[in-house]
Formats: C-alpha cells, sequence, structure tokens
C-alpha cells in the first residue's frame, strides 16, 4: 500500500468573495491565478499556497466562521525556522492584520489570526525544526 497522499489545497467559504480576494492577496502577496465569477459559484484560487476562495448563494445572513462548532478549527501554514516564525508578527503588523503572540507548546510554536470571515489561520513551527 502506497503512503497517505499529501494535502493539495485547501477551499474556505467566505461571505464576500471580493474583500476576501482583496485580504488574501496581501498575506500571500500575490493575486489569484484565476477567479470564477458564475452564477451560482463565484471562487478565487492561487497555486503558491494551494488555496481557495468560495462565495455561494446558501450561506445563512450574519453566519460568522466559528472554530468551536463541527467543521474546521484552523489552517496552519508551516515555517521552516524559528527566524521565519518570527518574522511574521512584523509582517502581519505592516498588513494590518491583528494576530496574538507566538505561543510555544510541547508540539510546536504557533502565530494565530483571523481573515476577514473570522476564520482562525496560524503560522506553526513543528518542535524539532
Amino acid at each position: 500500500m502506497s503512503s497517505f497522499p499529501a494535502f493539495n489545497h485547501y477551499a474556505l467559504t467566505v461571505s464576500n468573495l471580493q474583500r476576501s480576494i482583496e485580504w488574501y492577496e496581501r498575506l500571500f502577496d500575490s493575486p489569484p491565478v484565476a477567479v470564477n465569477d458564475q452564477d451560482n459559484y463565484r471562487a478565487a484560487m492561487w497555486f503558491e499556497p494551494m488555496f481557495a476562495l468560495h462565495e455561494n448563494q446558501h450561506q445563512l445572513e450574519g453566519d460568522v466562521f466559528d472554530e468551536f462548532r463541527i467543521g474546521l478549527d484552523h489552517i496552519a501554514f508551516g515555517c521552516a525556522s524559528r527566524e521565519e516564525l518570527e518574522s511574521w508578527p512584523a509582517r502581519l503588523d505592516a498588513l494590518g492584520i491583528k494576530h496574538g503572540e507566538i505561543l510555544d507548546r510541547s508540539y510546536g510554536a504557533g502565530l494565530a489570526f483571523r481573515d476577514p470571515d473570522n476564520i482562525q489561520l496560524e503560522f506553526f513551527l513543528p518542535i524539532g525544526s
């Protein structure tokens, strides 16, 4: 049996595609490689990282992300070194993105922040990296 395949991409449902595109463009420092704007399916996607945003017509009015409900808790972007992780607070500050402090845990260190829909994101360095 072959090994379990690596993650290919993440796709998040957002409340306002244009607002989220603008926010993630700043975070990723690049525009999406494709934007699909059809009647009932609006989406944007990046290849670095492999990441997509979806907006659909079936969302609940006023609904916001909550990691305490069933489903997604957060998405973590991997850092290769402590120096890389420690560079992110200043970059997020420059982008006007609120964030927490770097937290060290027994399994690694992380820096949490949120997108416009309150979706929790993190820069993460596993222990031993």
